[in-house]
């Protein structure tokens, strides 16, 4: 495999990426560029947003890494329609969040990038989700107690909101806790 020929870094802060990628018995260390710039043309299609930024984000190590470093970067958004859902700032814009995606299916894309100084591999996950209608007692409740702040689309699916709130899902619910480990394992096999 890939790890007997490099040393994997993942590029997140997230505690969740970082249980999913554990659970893969791969070792792996931690390393985290501050202001990675995350923006993207307004003309890219919302379902190319996701693996656009994770390819951004692997840009930003290149200077970095060491030739026997393997750099996994990723990133999720929630796409309701058309609009894009990143984190929310604030609490106001957390429950507005909620609001458009209570009764509805959206999708969540995560991007990721696998680098190496010589090599490269993206793709992108997706999963549809939907919601039963959530109550505005709900939604407070959900934002009060929880820290949806550092969370595209303002919810986590393995939290309270997820448990009473998901009604259907199609594909990978490890794909909307941001990191799709099934396809990154098979991706670094690959490789």
């Amino acid at each position: 495999m890939v790890t007997d020929r490099y040393h994997v870094v993942l590029a997140s802060n997230s505690p969740r990426r970082k249980e999913l990628l554990a659970g893969l018995d791969i070792p792996f260390t931690v390393r985290v560029l501050d202001h990675i710039d995350e923006s993207y043309p307004v003309t890219l299609p919302t379902k190319e947003i996701a693996c656009y930024i994770s390819n951004k984000k692997a840009d930003a190590y290149l200077q970095t890494m060491s030739s026997d470093e393997l750099i996994i970067t990723a990133d999720t958004i929630v796409v309701l329609g058309q609009e894009v859902m990143g984190k929310p700032r604030d609490a106001r814009e957390a429950k507005s969040m909620l609001h458009k995606l209570s009764g509805k299916t959206h999708q969540v894309v995560t991007g990721v990038c696998l680098t190496t100084k010589d090599r490269r591999a993206s793709f992108s996950v997706e999963t549809d989700v939907t919601f039963k209608s959530l109550s505005d007692d709900e939604i407070d409740y959900y934002i009060t107690n929880y820290c949806p702040y550092d969370k595209a689309g303002a919810y986590g699916i393995q939290e309270w909101i997820g448990h009473v709130g998901v009604t259907d899902m199609k594909g990978s619910y490890f794909n909307v806790m941001g990191f799709p480990v099934q396809r990154i394992y098979e991706a670094l096999k690959a490789f």
